[in-house]
Protein backbone atom coordinates (compact mmCIF):
# COMPACT_ATOMS: atom_id res chain seq x y z
CA UNK A 1 0.00 0.00 0.00
CA UNK A 2 1.15 3.34 -1.07
CA UNK A 3 1.97 5.90 1.55
CA UNK A 4 0.80 8.88 -0.52
CA UNK A 5 -2.79 7.54 -1.70
CA UNK A 6 -3.19 7.21 1.90
CA UNK A 7 -2.43 10.81 2.77
CA UNK A 8 -4.83 11.64 0.19
CA UNK A 9 -7.13 9.00 1.31
CA UNK A 10 -6.91 10.96 4.02
CA UNK A 11 -7.28 14.90 2.31
CA UNK A 12 -10.43 13.74 0.60
CA UNK A 13 -12.32 12.42 3.54
CA UNK A 14 -11.53 15.45 5.76
CA UNK A 15 -12.74 17.63 3.03
CA UNK A 16 -15.54 15.87 1.65
CA UNK A 17 -14.78 16.66 -1.54
CA UNK A 18 -11.77 15.38 -4.08
CA UNK A 19 -12.04 19.56 -5.55
CA UNK A 20 -11.08 20.95 -1.61
CA UNK A 21 -8.75 17.99 -1.23
CA UNK A 22 -6.66 18.52 -4.44
CA UNK A 23 -6.63 22.41 -3.21
CA UNK A 24 -5.30 21.39 0.04
CA UNK A 25 -2.53 19.35 -1.36
CA UNK A 26 -1.79 21.39 -4.58
CA UNK A 27 -2.58 18.75 -6.66
CA UNK A 28 -4.52 18.44 -9.48
CA UNK A 29 -8.28 17.48 -9.44
CA UNK A 30 -7.35 14.21 -12.17
CA UNK A 31 -4.19 13.68 -10.04
CA UNK A 32 -6.09 12.86 -6.67
CA UNK A 33 -9.11 11.06 -8.65
CA UNK A 34 -6.43 8.49 -10.10
CA UNK A 35 -4.78 7.91 -6.94
CA UNK A 36 -8.14 6.89 -5.08
CA UNK A 37 -8.94 5.04 -8.07
CA UNK A 38 -5.63 3.10 -7.60
CA UNK A 39 -6.10 3.03 -3.71
CA UNK A 40 -9.46 1.10 -4.25
CA UNK A 41 -8.43 -0.60 -6.93
CA UNK A 42 -5.48 -2.15 -4.15
CA UNK A 43 -7.87 -3.20 -1.37
CA UNK A 44 -10.71 -4.02 -3.73
CA UNK A 45 -13.14 -2.04 -2.25
CA UNK A 46 -15.13 1.40 -3.58
CA UNK A 47 -14.49 3.61 -0.26
CA UNK A 48 -16.31 6.73 -1.34
CA UNK A 49 -19.34 7.34 -2.74
CA UNK A 50 -19.71 10.39 -5.70
CA UNK A 51 -22.21 12.89 -5.09
CA UNK A 52 -23.47 16.21 -6.56
CA UNK A 53 -22.49 17.82 -3.30
CA UNK A 54 -18.97 15.84 -2.88
CA UNK A 55 -17.48 12.85 -1.93
CA UNK A 56 -18.78 10.45 0.91
CA UNK A 57 -17.33 7.77 2.80
CA UNK A 58 -18.80 4.34 2.10
CA UNK A 59 -19.01 1.52 4.87
CA UNK A 60 -15.65 -0.16 4.02
CA UNK A 61 -14.75 4.11 3.85
CA UNK A 62 -15.64 4.22 7.07
CA UNK A 63 -13.39 1.07 8.23
CA UNK A 64 -10.45 2.14 5.87
CA UNK A 65 -10.73 5.57 7.78
CA UNK A 66 -9.91 4.03 11.08
CA UNK A 67 -6.61 2.32 9.87
CA UNK A 68 -5.81 4.98 7.70
CA UNK A 69 -5.69 7.63 10.86
CA UNK A 70 -3.66 4.32 12.40
CA UNK A 71 -0.69 4.97 9.89
CA UNK A 72 -0.92 9.00 9.50
CA UNK A 73 -0.49 8.32 13.47
CA UNK A 74 2.46 6.09 13.21
CA UNK A 75 3.96 8.42 10.40
CA UNK A 76 4.11 11.34 12.47
CA UNK A 77 5.42 9.43 14.99
CA UNK A 78 7.95 8.32 13.44
CA UNK A 79 8.79 12.16 11.60
CA UNK A 80 9.09 13.28 14.90
CA UNK A 81 11.65 10.68 16.12
CA UNK A 82 13.37 10.78 12.94
CA UNK A 83 13.68 14.75 12.57
CA UNK A 84 14.84 15.17 16.38
CA UNK A 85 11.45 17.32 17.28
CA UNK A 86 12.90 16.32 20.87
CA UNK A 87 15.08 18.39 20.58
CA UNK A 88 13.34 21.39 19.26
CA UNK A 89 9.91 23.17 19.78
CA UNK A 90 9.16 24.07 15.70
CA UNK A 91 6.20 24.32 13.25
CA UNK A 92 2.54 25.33 13.59
CA UNK A 93 -0.28 24.45 16.12
CA UNK A 94 -3.64 25.49 15.14
CA UNK A 95 -5.68 26.30 18.66
CA UNK A 96 -9.96 26.72 18.40
CA UNK A 97 -11.45 27.44 21.22
CA UNK A 98 -15.22 29.44 21.79
CA UNK A 99 -14.49 33.35 21.28
CA UNK A 100 -15.00 34.13 24.85
CA UNK A 101 -11.84 31.90 26.24
CA UNK A 102 -9.93 32.34 22.56
CA UNK A 103 -9.94 36.07 23.16
CA UNK A 104 -10.40 37.19 26.47
CA UNK A 105 -7.94 34.10 28.36
CA UNK A 106 -5.67 32.89 25.22
CA UNK A 107 -5.13 35.43 22.90
CA UNK A 108 -3.15 37.73 25.36
CA UNK A 109 -0.89 35.01 26.93
CA UNK A 110 -0.15 32.53 23.34
CA UNK A 111 2.05 35.37 22.33
CA UNK A 112 4.94 34.62 24.83
CA UNK A 113 5.31 31.03 24.19
CA UNK A 114 5.98 31.75 20.73
CA UNK A 115 8.96 34.59 22.15
CA UNK A 116 9.91 31.66 23.77
CA UNK A 117 10.48 29.29 20.96
CA UNK A 118 11.12 31.25 18.23
CA UNK A 119 10.33 28.57 15.12
CA UNK A 120 6.58 27.54 16.60
CA UNK A 121 4.16 29.33 15.31
CA UNK A 122 0.63 29.50 16.61
CA UNK A 123 -3.01 30.42 14.76
CA UNK A 124 -5.69 30.63 17.34
CA UNK A 125 -9.18 30.41 15.58
CA UNK A 126 -11.41 31.62 18.46
CA UNK A 127 -14.56 31.28 17.07
CA UNK A 128 -18.02 29.95 18.42
CA UNK A 129 -18.30 26.53 16.42
CA UNK A 130 -17.18 22.95 16.88
CA UNK A 131 -13.71 21.70 15.36
CA UNK A 132 -13.40 18.39 13.98
CA UNK A 133 -10.12 17.60 15.23
CA UNK A 134 -9.78 14.15 12.61
CA UNK A 135 -10.33 16.45 9.76
CA UNK A 136 -7.49 18.80 11.08
CA UNK A 137 -9.64 21.80 11.42
CA UNK A 138 -7.30 22.43 14.48
CA UNK A 139 -4.66 20.53 16.52
CA UNK A 140 -6.23 21.57 20.07
CA UNK A 141 -9.70 22.59 20.51
CA UNK A 142 -10.87 24.08 23.75
CA UNK A 143 -14.35 22.43 24.27
CA UNK A 144 -17.53 22.64 26.83
CA UNK A 145 -18.14 19.25 26.79
CA UNK A 146 -16.16 16.16 27.12
CA UNK A 147 -16.08 14.49 23.65
CA UNK A 148 -17.33 10.90 23.62
CA UNK A 149 -16.34 9.64 20.04
CA UNK A 150 -13.18 9.21 18.18
CA UNK A 151 -9.73 8.70 18.82
CA UNK A 152 -9.32 11.78 20.97
CA UNK A 153 -6.81 12.76 24.31
CA UNK A 154 -8.83 14.87 26.31
CA UNK A 155 -8.10 16.52 30.14
CA UNK A 156 -10.42 18.85 32.18
CA UNK A 157 -8.66 22.63 31.91
CA UNK A 158 -11.05 24.34 34.43
CA UNK A 159 -14.53 24.50 35.93
CA UNK A 160 -15.59 27.72 35.27
CA UNK A 161 -19.23 29.83 36.03
CA UNK A 162 -21.62 32.50 34.89
CA UNK A 163 -24.11 34.21 36.13
CA UNK A 164 -25.59 37.98 35.80
CA UNK A 165 -24.25 41.04 35.12
CA UNK A 166 -25.20 44.81 34.53
CA UNK A 167 -23.40 47.99 33.74
CA UNK A 168 -23.24 50.12 36.13
CA UNK A 169 -24.51 53.17 34.25
CA UNK A 170 -27.76 51.11 33.75
CA UNK A 171 -28.12 50.16 36.88
CA UNK A 172 -28.18 53.73 38.25
CA UNK A 173 -31.53 54.35 34.80
CA UNK A 174 -33.25 51.18 35.83
CA UNK A 175 -32.52 49.80 39.21
CA UNK A 176 -31.47 46.22 39.47
CA UNK A 177 -33.88 43.19 40.15
CA UNK A 178 -34.29 42.01 44.01
CA UNK A 179 -35.77 38.23 42.83
CA UNK A 180 -35.95 36.23 39.63
CA UNK A 181 -39.25 36.70 38.83
CA UNK A 182 -38.22 40.53 37.94
CA UNK A 183 -35.86 40.18 35.76
CA UNK A 184 -38.87 39.69 33.12
CA UNK A 185 -39.51 44.03 33.83
CA UNK A 186 -35.97 44.18 32.78
CA UNK A 187 -34.20 44.14 29.22
CA UNK A 188 -32.62 41.15 28.75
CA UNK A 189 -29.14 40.19 26.38
CA UNK A 190 -28.53 36.56 25.50
CA UNK A 191 -27.28 34.27 22.83
CA UNK A 192 -29.12 33.37 18.97
CA UNK A 193 -30.93 29.93 20.65
CA UNK A 194 -30.39 28.28 17.11
CA UNK A 195 -26.18 29.08 16.55
CA UNK A 196 -25.40 27.34 20.15
CA UNK A 197 -22.62 25.23 19.60
CA UNK A 198 -23.89 22.77 22.46
CA UNK A 199 -26.88 22.15 24.35
CA UNK A 200 -25.19 22.82 27.47
CA UNK A 201 -24.56 26.53 26.63
CA UNK A 202 -28.34 26.64 25.91
CA UNK A 203 -28.69 28.34 29.88
CA UNK A 204 -31.28 30.85 29.82
CA UNK A 205 -34.09 28.36 30.80
CA UNK A 206 -31.49 27.72 34.23
CA UNK A 207 -32.20 31.46 34.97
CA UNK A 208 -35.52 31.70 33.84
CA UNK A 209 -37.60 28.72 32.21
CA UNK A 210 -39.43 31.47 29.54
CA UNK A 211 -35.77 33.40 28.93
CA UNK A 212 -36.41 35.60 26.33
CA UNK A 213 -33.68 37.72 25.62
CA UNK A 214 -34.78 41.49 23.74
CA UNK A 215 -30.94 41.60 22.38
CA UNK A 216 -29.03 38.28 21.18
CA UNK A 217 -25.69 38.39 19.96
CA UNK A 218 -24.20 35.57 18.56
CA UNK A 219 -20.73 35.70 20.49
CA UNK A 220 -19.62 35.64 24.12
CA UNK A 221 -17.80 38.73 23.93
CA UNK A 222 -20.36 40.60 21.76
CA UNK A 223 -22.64 39.64 24.82
CA UNK A 224 -20.05 41.55 27.39
CA UNK A 225 -19.82 44.37 25.24
CA UNK A 226 -23.55 44.75 24.66
CA UNK A 227 -24.42 44.37 28.71
CA UNK A 228 -20.97 47.38 29.11
CA UNK A 229 -23.14 49.57 27.16
CA UNK A 230 -26.28 49.69 29.27
CA UNK A 231 -28.37 47.70 26.77
CA UNK A 232 -29.81 44.86 29.78
CA UNK A 233 -29.08 42.42 31.93
CA UNK A 234 -26.99 39.40 30.59
CA UNK A 235 -25.63 36.27 31.34
CA UNK A 236 -21.64 36.61 31.04
CA UNK A 237 -18.64 34.58 31.88
CA UNK A 238 -17.51 35.32 35.05
CA UNK A 239 -13.48 35.78 34.37
CA UNK A 240 -14.65 37.72 31.91
CA UNK A 241 -16.74 40.20 33.67
CA UNK A 242 -14.54 40.59 36.29
CA UNK A 243 -12.09 42.16 33.82
CA UNK A 244 -14.73 45.60 33.78
CA UNK A 245 -14.83 47.84 36.54
CA UNK A 246 -18.01 49.19 35.16
CA UNK A 247 -20.25 45.80 35.35
CA UNK A 248 -21.79 44.92 38.39
CA UNK A 249 -23.05 41.52 39.14
CA UNK A 250 -27.12 40.46 39.80
CA UNK A 251 -26.69 37.65 42.46
CA UNK A 252 -30.42 36.62 42.08
CA UNK A 253 -29.68 33.26 40.86
CA UNK A 254 -27.53 30.62 41.44
CA UNK A 255 -24.09 30.97 39.21
CA UNK A 256 -24.45 28.54 36.32
CA UNK A 257 -21.39 26.01 36.15
CA UNK A 258 -19.78 24.43 33.03
CA UNK A 259 -16.02 23.46 32.19
CA UNK A 260 -13.11 24.09 29.47
CA UNK A 261 -11.65 20.54 28.10
CA UNK A 262 -8.74 20.54 26.39
CA UNK A 263 -8.50 17.78 23.35
CA UNK A 264 -6.15 16.67 20.68
CA UNK A 265 -6.05 13.92 18.91
CA UNK A 266 -4.77 10.62 19.68
CA UNK A 267 -2.52 10.65 16.36
CA UNK A 268 -0.71 14.11 17.62
CA UNK A 269 0.18 12.87 21.11
CA UNK A 270 3.47 12.73 20.28
CA UNK A 271 4.56 15.78 18.65
CA UNK A 272 6.56 18.00 21.07
CA UNK A 273 4.94 21.07 19.96
CA UNK A 274 1.35 19.71 20.63
CA UNK A 275 2.50 18.74 24.00
CA UNK A 276 4.41 22.00 24.48
CA UNK A 277 1.03 24.35 23.92
CA UNK A 278 -1.46 22.18 25.54
CA UNK A 279 1.25 22.13 28.66
CA UNK A 280 1.15 26.43 28.02
CA UNK A 281 -2.67 26.14 28.23
CA UNK A 282 -3.10 23.90 31.08
CA UNK A 283 -0.71 26.19 33.29
CA UNK A 284 -1.72 29.65 32.27
CA UNK A 285 -5.37 28.58 33.54
CA UNK A 286 -4.20 26.76 36.68
CA UNK A 287 -2.40 30.23 37.27
CA UNK A 288 -5.69 32.25 37.11
CA UNK A 289 -8.15 29.35 38.30
CA UNK A 290 -9.49 31.42 41.38
CA UNK A 291 -11.09 33.85 38.88
CA UNK A 292 -13.22 31.15 36.89
CA UNK A 293 -15.60 30.28 39.45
Amino acid sequence: MNWDDVRIFLAVARAGQILGAARRLELNHATVSRRIAALEESLGAKLFRRLTTGSELTEQGERFLTVAERIEADMIAARSEIAGESDDVSGTVRVGAPDGFGVAFLAPRLGALTQRFPSLSIQLVPVPRSFSLSRREADIAITVERPTEGRLVASKLVDYTLGLYASRDYAQKHGLPANRAELRQHRLIGYVPDLVISPSLDYGPEILPDWHASFAVSSALGQVEAVRSGAGIGILHTFIARMHDELVQVPVTPPIRRAYWLVYHESVRTLRRIQTVAAFIADAVDGKRSSFV
